[in-house]
Parts: C-alpha cells; sequence; structure tokens
C-alpha cells in the first residue's frame, strides 16, 4: 500500500511541473508575437528610420588636401550605413594627382556616390564627376576641358605637356567612363583634341558639354536643379542630409600643401637654416627654418606625399651644404650632393600617384626656384641686416672689449686685423689667404672672393678671420 501511493504522488508531481512548462512556453510565445505586432505596426504608421544621405562640397581649387576630405566623407557613409554620397561640384579643376585620388576612392567605395555639377566640373572636376555611379547636372552646368597642362610661374601662362602625359589621362579618363557605363570615347576627347566624334566634336577641338549636351550624350543620368530635386530623382525624398564640412585640421593640410605656401615654405626653412648656420646663436633665423620646414613636411606627411625617406634626404643635403659653405674650400663633391639631396628630398614630397615626367620636372623647378630664392635672400641679410632699422633693434649693442678683460680669440690672431693680402684658394665664403706669406683659413664677409683678388682683414670673430675685398695691393709677398 505504501508503495503504491508513493508512485501515484511522484506521477501527479511529474504533470504539474509539465503544465507549468506549458504556461511559461505560451508566454514568451505571445511575447514575441506581440513584439512582432507592434514592430510592424510602428513601420506602418510611418515610424522607420529615414534614410541617410550624406553631402560632401568639391569647390574650389582641387589639391592633394581635398583627397583626405573625400575619403572621410565615404568612410563615414559606409559606418553610418547611409543610402548615398552626394559630391557638390562647383571646381575649374586643380592638381591631376589629387583627381587620380580621388576617383579610385569613389570607384571602390560601397555607398551610392552622385555627383551634382552645379555649376561646373572642369579639367579634374570632370575625372572626379565621371568616377561616381550617378552623375547629375544643373540647369547651365558644363562638364568637361581636361587636358593636362603645365603651370608655370605666377604671371605666366600655363604650358602643354608631353603627348605621353596626355596619353596617360586619355586612357585614364576612359577606363573611369567605362567603369560606369559611359561613352568612352567622349570621355577621351575632353582630354585629347586629336579624338574626333562625327557630330560632337571635331578634331583640334577639346570637347566639353553643356547639361543638355551631356544627357543626349548619355554623359549625365539627371538634370536637377537643387537638392531636393535631386533627392527626389533619388527616391530619398526624406532622406536626412549630413553636410559634411573640412575639419580645421583639414583646411589646414590644404592651405600648407598649396603650390605657393608649400614653395614659401621651403624657401623660408631654407633660409633660416643657412642664416642661422652662418650667425649661431641668434635664434630667430634657426627657428623660423625649422618650424617652416616642420609645417612643409607635417601637411604632406598627413597626404601621403612626404616620409621619412625625404624627410631623412632633406636633413643630409642641408648639412652638406653647410660643410660646402662654410668649411669646406670652393666647391665640390659636398656641395653637389647636397643640392641633389635637398631636390630629391623636398621634390619627392610635391609628387604624388598618378606622377608624370611633367610633374616630375615641374616640382624639381619648384623646389630649384625655392632654393636659388633663399640662398639670394640669405646673402642679403647676412650682409645688410645689421643695417636694416629692424636688426639694429635687434642686435646685441654692447661691446666686450679685450682691455676690460675679455677675449673671444687667440691673442695670436688679433695680429692680423688690418693686414692685406692675396685669395689663395675661392672665397665662398671660406677658404684661404696669404697673410705676410703664410696661408691663413679666412672666411669672406658676405661676397664671394675668388682666388687671386686682394682681400683685407677687417675683424677677428672667435676662431674667425674676416676678410673683405680690398681695393688696394697686398702687404709684402706670399709664398
Amino acid at each position: 500500500m505504501i508503495s503504491s501511493s508513493s508512485q501515484s504522488w511522484d506521477m501527479k508531481e511529474d504533470w504539474g511541473a509539465m503544465g507549468s512548462q506549458h504556461v511559461i512556453a505560451r508566454s514568451v510565445l505571445v511575447f514575441v508575437l506581440g513584439l512582432t505586432c507592434m514592430s510592424t505596426i510602428w513601420g506602418s504608421l510611418g515610424y522607420a528610420q529615414k534614410p541617410i544621405v550624406y553631402v560632401a562640397p568639391i569647390e574650389g581649387v582641387i589639391d592633394l588636401g581635398l583627397a583626405p576630405f573625400v575619403q572621410r566623407a565615404i568612410e563615414e557613409a559606409t559606418s553610418a550605413d547611409a543610402s548615398a554620397v552626394i559630391l557638390d561640384i562647383n571646381t575649374f579643376g586643380g592638381r591631376v594627382d589629387a583627381a587620380v585620388l580621388i576617383r579610385d576612392a569613389l570607384l571602390k567605395s560601397p555607398v551610392l556616390t552622385v555627383a551634382f555639377v552645379n555649376k561646373r566640373a572642369i579639367s579634374a572636376g570632370a575625372l572626379i564627376s565621371l568616377a561616381t555611379e550617378k552623375l547629375v547636372m544643373a540647369d547651365g552646368g558644363t562638364i568637361g576641358a581636361a587636358t593636362p597642362v603645365q603651370i608655370g610661374l605666377p604671371g605666366t601662362p600655363a604650358q602643354p605637356v608631353a603627348e605621353k602625359t596626355v596619353s596617360y589621362m586619355r586612357k585614364e579618363f576612359r577606363a573611369t567612363a567605362e567603369s560606369r557605363n559611359r561613352p568612352p570615347l567622349i570621355a577621351e576627347a575632353m582630354v585629347d583634341a586629336d579624338v574626333e566624334i562625327p557630330g560632337l566634336i571635331e578634331k583640334g577641338k577639346l570637347l566639353t558639354l553643356t547639361t543638355k549636351e551631356a544627357l543626349d550624350a548619355n554623359v549625365a543620368d539627371f538634370q536637377a536643379n537643387s537638392l531636393d530635386a535631386l533627392l527626389l530623382l533619388l527616391n530619398l525624398p526624406n532622406a536626412e542630409i549630413r553636410d559634411l564640412t573640412e575639419t580645421w585640421a583639414e583646411s589646414l593640410v590644404r592651405f600648407l600643401t598649396h603650390p605657393v605656401v608649400s614653395s614659401l615654405l621651403m624657401t623660408l626653412g631654407i633660409m633660416g637654416i643657412i642664416v642661422e648656420i652662418r650667425v649661431p646663436g641668434f635664434g630667430l633665423p634657426g627657428a623660423m627654418g625649422l618650424v617652416s620646414l616642420g609645417l612643409f613636411f607635417w601637411g604632406h606627411t598627413l597626404v601621403r606625399l612626404a616620409g621619412l625617406e625625404e624627410f631623412l634626404l632633406v636633413s643630409v643635403g642641408l648639412i652638406l651644404v653647410a660643410m660646402e659653405i662654410f668649411f669646406i674650400p670652393g666647391f665640390g663633391i659636398a656641395g653637389i650632393f647636397g643640392i641633389l639631396a635637398l631636390m630629391g628630398g623636398l621634390g619627392l614630397s610635391l609628387i604624388g600617384s598618378g606622377a608624370n615626367w611633367d610633374s616630375i620636372l615641374s616640382a624639381l623647378g619648384q623646389v630649384s626656384l625655392s632654393i636659388f630664392i633663399a640662398i639670394l635672400v640669405a646673402l642679403f641679410l647676412l650682409r645688410y641686416f645689421q643695417r636694416l632699422p629692424f636688426g639694429k633693434r635687434l642686435l646685441l649693442k654692447t661691446s666686450l672689449l679685450s682691455k676690460e678683460g675679455y677675449a673671444s680669440s687667440p691673442e695670436g690672431d688679433q695680429e692680423w686685423l688690418g693686414k692685406r693680402g692675396t685669395a689663395a684658394t675661392d672665397l665662398h665664403p671660406s677658404g684661404i689667404a696669404h697673410l705676410n706669406g703664410d696661408r691663413v683659413d679666412v672666411v669672406s664677409d658676405g661676397d664671394f672672393i675668388n682666388s687671386g683678388q686682394p682681400v683685407e682683414v677687417v675683424r677677428v670673430d672667435g676662431n674667425r678671420i674676416v676678410v673683405r675685398l680690398s681695393t688696394e695691393p697686398a702687404e709684402g709677398g706670399h709664398s
């Protein structure tokens, strides 16, 4: 009897537990179904999340600092799962290498890219526009005229480039058009005047299309005169617009990498270091030179032009040039290799992807001009700085006389003061002079003096015997 009652009681407990599990399961099922129904109703009532569209302006000169901005726009749009990135384009063009970087980023973009040409996409702007998935133009817009040119000195007209450069850009435009299913021959005609398209452009003319012509030629997809109209064409009328602007760092980089600014930074950097080496201990020229070169390399490093190799080349070049000017008589191997290292390091910092011989020669010309101006200005400052009003205020006027117990040079060197002789070597500005029959290491007072010319010792600074060109014959002879 006891055994039978225990078994019956166990069976009742099992049935009760199973019933509780069924109740819990039904409750969970009802809860899940309720959430599903509520989300469906919520979405049907129009509370679904709006699509996101990023808008980035492409204005002014297309330079290397613009490429990181466009790349950031694509990356942010991808992270936000945006529906599109719209480039609001109004530019007459700019650097080819910058346009190539932007073009590559657009072709690899996982987000829909749209070019809104409002009002013009000329030269490099045309390549950027062709690289987007959708090309929309405003009424009165233009696109094309993309033949590469060589920019000369300020105030001089642009010069034509070599045929191989035109050929490269022609194929770059064609490949871009083919990847976006646009007429490749029309893209080539924007670059090369030798491309002829019957009924559209004759040979010898460079192709530029208006909005209507671009639509008829299947280059542009739509016409829209406002951003709202463009969003309507993209079936995104209620999209959340996120306007992108350059950060202060991106704006600063664009400023520092501008050709005029970068040339000025190179000139100031080299000039300041030369003056500091020539007049050690002053501080201001050296600090200005280091800051200028630092800003130059910082800006070009951020746009992926300069790196450790370029920095080391420039450093070695400055050291070799300083040795040649101030320690090695004449002008020889150290000076030649120093200038070559300077030109190589600074020139490579100006050249980006898509570089060709024309852009390389342009960069070398820009660097050569900066070095030449820097040397001229440095020589002027070294000769006339103490005579200028602001120079007099900066220089220390207190004299430390030897009769008061101060001595900055060996007593034996003071005997050369006022002596006349001849330059035994070229003084550029350091070298050797014959004074009273002795060969003496001297430094010219700013001017370069050729071998054999008469010189006169004007002062003794520390261990340096400073001479200048003399109008009187040398005293005694020389051996």
